[in-house]
Protein backbone atom coordinates (compact mmCIF):
# COMPACT_ATOMS: atom_id res chain seq x y z
CA UNK A 1 0.00 0.00 0.00
CA UNK A 2 1.46 3.37 -1.01
CA UNK A 3 1.41 6.46 1.16
CA UNK A 4 0.58 10.03 0.20
CA UNK A 5 3.19 12.73 0.71
CA UNK A 6 2.57 15.51 3.23
CA UNK A 7 1.67 18.15 0.62
CA UNK A 8 -1.08 15.92 -0.74
CA UNK A 9 -2.33 15.24 2.77
CA UNK A 10 -2.36 18.98 3.46
CA UNK A 11 -4.57 19.40 0.41
CA UNK A 12 -6.98 16.86 1.89
CA UNK A 13 -7.30 18.88 5.08
CA UNK A 14 -7.87 22.13 3.22
CA UNK A 15 -4.48 23.86 3.35
CA UNK A 16 -4.44 24.46 -0.40
CA UNK A 17 -5.69 27.78 -1.73
CA UNK A 18 -7.95 27.52 -4.74
CA UNK A 19 -7.75 29.75 -7.81
CA UNK A 20 -10.51 32.01 -6.46
CA UNK A 21 -8.42 32.68 -3.32
CA UNK A 22 -10.69 30.73 -0.99
CA UNK A 23 -9.49 28.02 1.36
CA UNK A 24 -10.90 24.53 1.64
CA UNK A 25 -13.38 22.62 -0.45
CA UNK A 26 -16.43 24.74 0.48
CA UNK A 27 -15.03 28.24 0.29
CA UNK A 28 -13.53 30.21 3.11
CA UNK A 29 -13.02 28.57 6.45
CA UNK A 30 -14.93 29.68 9.50
CA UNK A 31 -14.19 30.21 13.18
CA UNK A 32 -11.48 32.81 12.76
CA UNK A 33 -8.60 32.94 10.35
CA UNK A 34 -7.91 29.22 10.14
CA UNK A 35 -5.73 27.67 7.50
CA UNK A 36 -7.89 24.57 7.13
CA UNK A 37 -11.36 23.29 7.86
CA UNK A 38 -9.86 20.91 10.42
CA UNK A 39 -8.31 23.83 12.27
CA UNK A 40 -11.58 25.77 11.96
CA UNK A 41 -13.47 22.83 13.46
CA UNK A 42 -10.98 22.64 16.32
CA UNK A 43 -11.21 26.36 16.96
CA UNK A 44 -15.02 26.24 16.90
CA UNK A 45 -15.06 23.41 19.44
CA UNK A 46 -12.62 25.35 21.61
CA UNK A 47 -14.73 28.50 21.52
CA UNK A 48 -17.88 26.52 22.32
CA UNK A 49 -16.23 24.77 25.25
CA UNK A 50 -14.76 28.06 26.49
CA UNK A 51 -18.24 29.61 26.45
CA UNK A 52 -19.71 26.74 28.45
CA UNK A 53 -16.82 26.86 30.92
CA UNK A 54 -17.45 30.59 31.42
CA UNK A 55 -21.11 29.87 32.22
CA UNK A 56 -20.09 27.21 34.74
CA UNK A 57 -17.57 29.57 36.35
CA UNK A 58 -20.17 32.33 36.61
CA UNK A 59 -22.70 29.97 38.20
CA UNK A 60 -20.08 28.61 40.58
CA UNK A 61 -19.03 32.12 41.61
CA UNK A 62 -22.67 33.02 42.32
CA UNK A 63 -23.04 29.93 44.52
CA UNK A 64 -19.78 30.75 46.28
CA UNK A 65 -21.08 34.26 46.97
CA UNK A 66 -24.08 32.92 48.86
CA UNK A 67 -26.63 32.07 46.17
CA UNK A 68 -26.77 28.44 47.20
CA UNK A 69 -30.41 27.67 46.55
CA UNK A 70 -31.16 24.09 45.44
CA UNK A 71 -32.32 25.36 42.07
CA UNK A 72 -28.95 27.07 41.56
CA UNK A 73 -27.14 23.86 42.45
CA UNK A 74 -29.25 21.87 39.99
CA UNK A 75 -28.57 24.41 37.22
CA UNK A 76 -24.83 24.22 37.92
CA UNK A 77 -24.96 20.44 37.81
CA UNK A 78 -26.85 20.53 34.51
CA UNK A 79 -24.35 23.00 33.04
CA UNK A 80 -21.47 20.78 34.16
CA UNK A 81 -23.05 17.71 32.61
CA UNK A 82 -23.61 19.67 29.40
CA UNK A 83 -19.91 20.58 29.44
CA UNK A 84 -18.99 16.92 29.86
CA UNK A 85 -21.28 15.96 26.96
CA UNK A 86 -19.84 18.68 24.73
CA UNK A 87 -16.27 17.79 25.66
CA UNK A 88 -16.84 14.12 24.84
CA UNK A 89 -18.36 15.07 21.49
CA UNK A 90 -15.46 17.38 20.69
CA UNK A 91 -12.96 14.62 21.41
CA UNK A 92 -14.95 12.07 19.43
CA UNK A 93 -15.25 14.33 16.38
CA UNK A 94 -11.55 15.23 16.51
CA UNK A 95 -10.56 11.57 16.76
CA UNK A 96 -12.93 10.49 13.99
CA UNK A 97 -11.70 13.15 11.59
CA UNK A 98 -8.09 12.42 12.54
CA UNK A 99 -8.57 8.72 11.81
CA UNK A 100 -10.24 9.53 8.49
CA UNK A 101 -7.33 11.79 7.53
CA UNK A 102 -4.89 9.07 8.53
CA UNK A 103 -6.75 6.64 6.28
CA UNK A 104 -6.61 9.13 3.42
CA UNK A 105 -2.89 9.54 4.03
CA UNK A 106 -2.36 5.81 3.59
CA UNK A 107 -4.17 5.64 0.25
CA UNK A 108 -2.68 6.41 -3.10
Amino acid sequence: MSTIDSSTLNNYIGMATFANGQNGPRGTTSAGSSNSWYEAMSRAWGQTLDGQAAKITQMSDAIGAGSDQPSDMVQLTAASLKMQFMSNNAATSQNSVGQALETLGKRN
